[in-house]
Formats: structure tokens, sequence, C-alpha cells
């Protein structure tokens, strides 16, 4: 009798260390599968910023054309203006030059 209650000890005893041997393995499982969702988190985490610097930099990329073309445009509208007053200038004289010729032919 008194082996029949050791084995059931043994039994009992190797049971009980099987089933913490077992939850051990799940929490080791569990939080394996935490670590791999963790880690899918960081790698996604670090593409979102790689991507937001990388249109950051596409931004400030085009704010620099855009104040280039602006810079461009401006000089170009200046160049017009004075070319305008030339031209005006010229037709002045131009009309001059006609009106005084005119009366010198009368």
């Amino acid at each position: 009798m008194a082996r029949t209650s050791m084995t059931l000890a043994l039994k009992a005893a190797t049971l009980a260390l099987l089933l913490a041997s077992s939850a051990v393995w799940a929490d080791g499982r569990a939080m394996s599968h935490k670590d791999r969702s963790g880690a899918a988190t960081q790698a996604s985490l670090a593409r979102a910023k790689q991507k937001l610097q990388q249109q950051q930099a596409q931004v400030a990329q085009l704010q620099g054309s855009v104040a280039k073309q602006e810079s461009d445009s401006k000089q170009a509208s200046e160049r017009l203006q004075q070319q305008d007053k030339a031209i005006a200038q010229m037709q002045q004289e131009l009309q001059a030059l006609q009106a005084k010729q005119a009366a010198g032919h009368r």
C-alpha cells in the first residue's frame, strides 16, 4: 500500500510538473506572439516614420521649387514692365518725330 501511495504521489507530482511546464510553455508562446506583435508594430512604426520623412522632404523640395518659380515670375514681370515703359517712351518719341516731320512738310 505504501508503494501504491508513493506511485500515486509520483504520478501526481509528474502531472503537476507537466501542467506547470505546459503553462510556462503557453506563456512563453504567448510572450513570443506578443514579442512578434511588438516587433511588427515597431517595424510598421519605423516604416511610417521613414515614409513621413520622405514626404516631408518632398514637401520641402516642392516648396523650394514653388518659391523659385515665384521669384522667376516676379523677375519676369518686372522685366516686362520695364520693356512696356521703354516701348511707351519710344512710341512717344516716334509720335513727336512724326509730328515734327509733318509740321516741316507743310
